[in-house]
């Protein structure tokens, strides 16, 4: 199957810059994921900082694609979605990576992280895998910052999303991501991927990993926690308390902001007042991403924050504490369930 006509007239992502990324040189390469038609991949490997019913013992098979439709300014990951770090591969050489992963790592799925661009290699790769008989749950990793015709047409082609839900203040999109249509196109994409696959089902005794469904991400931004309150409500109010709900506290200033709360992680006081809005809420499936020994001193690297410089950009062998239950876990168990059965036993 060939999608890459979708490549001409680029509307892959809700930003529509039309650019024709098949031909060459600068006027191939959109303005917005800086990327044209030539497959980029940063990362392809084994993860285990996902959530648990995604990660499972032997990690998630992860493809992270440079360039990226939001390049938001705080980005966590700056080496590949707004500094170009990768190299080109062709979908042969994918898929090649992708079946090494399955039959000598064992992953427990495929995970495409910040596709959108490259929806029509990441079509291809799916359809191949599947006629070869791989049949492993396919994970979207996204932005919450899609296209409807495209989540349409990738909807026999995924089936698990994991969108974030960054914004509820378009103010904010706007400085941070040049989006200010942020809050309705992503609240538009979940219930697309809501509609298209459920919630994402998973067993409380984790005897079972997630093969279906949506999960929702929400990363905290310091000094900023008033756009978090109001999108975890927004959030419960569309979709309910049975949305499984990601909180995310990992936030590391990597690039200097002109924004001064964004050059430093957030605070012990700025996590619990979030955390204490999302367990009043009442959401019924929720993981939650306890801080780290917060420290401004920059010269100690996070253990959140990747290297794709290195061979291996995750630091696999930290520990994290659950700070309620006062179990320690490592990096495989960086997202815990507050409210599930599995937690206490």
């Amino acid at each position: 199957m060939d999608f890459l006509n979708l490549f001409e007239s680029c509307h892959l992502c809700p930003r529509k810059c039309g650019v024709n990324r098949l031909g060459e040189g600068k006027d191939s390469l959109s303005p917005f994921c800086g990327e044209n038609h030539h497959l980029r991949v940063a990362y392809l490997g084994p993860h285990f900082g996902e959530e648990p019913p995604i990660t499972g013992k032997n990690g998630s098979g992860t493809i992270f694609f440079t360039g990226c439709s939001l390049r938001c300014s705080f980005c966590q990951n700056h080496q590949i979605s707004r500094d170009g770090l990768g190299r080109i591969m062709d979908l042969d050489e994918l898929f090649e990576g992708a079946v090494k992963m399955i039959r000598e790592d064992h992953v427990h799925n495929i995970n495409f992280v910040t596709p959108d661009h490259f929806f029509p290699y990441v079509f291809q790769l799916v359809f191949l895998l599947r006629r070869r008989g791989y049949d492993l749950p396919i994970v979207y990793n996204l932005s919450g910052y899609q296209s409807l015709d495209m989540l349409k047409m990738a909807e026999d082609y995924v089936d698990i999303y994991l969108p974030d839900f960054k914004y509820a203040d378009s103010s904010l999109s706007t400085r941070l991501s040049k989006c200010k249509d942020y809050p309705k196109v992503a609240l538009e994409a979940i219930a697309e991927m809501v509609r298209q696959k459920g919630f994402l089902n998973y067993s409380e005794s984790r005897s079972e990993l997630a093969n279906k469904g949506t999960m929702v991400r929400h990363l905290i931004l310091p000094g900023r926690v008033e756009n978090s309150l109001n999108a975890l409500t927004t959030l419960f109010l569309e979709f309910g308390a049975g949305l499984p709900i990601s909180l995310m506290s990992q936030y590391v200033p990597v690039i200097p902001q002109e924004e001064t709360d964004l050059n430093r992680p957030i605070t012990r006081e700025e996590f619990d007042k979030v955390y204490s809005h999302v367990l009043d809420l009442g959401f019924e499936q929720l993981f939650v991403q306890f801080p780290e020994q917060l420290s401004l001193d920059r010269s100690k690297p996070s253990s959140f924050l990747p290297d794709f410089l290195r061979a291996d950009p995750f630091h696999e062998e930290i520990h994290f504490i659950d700070m309620e239950e006062g179990h320690c876990y490592k990096l495989p168990d960086i997202f815990m369930r507050s409210f599930l059965k599995w937690l206490k036993e």
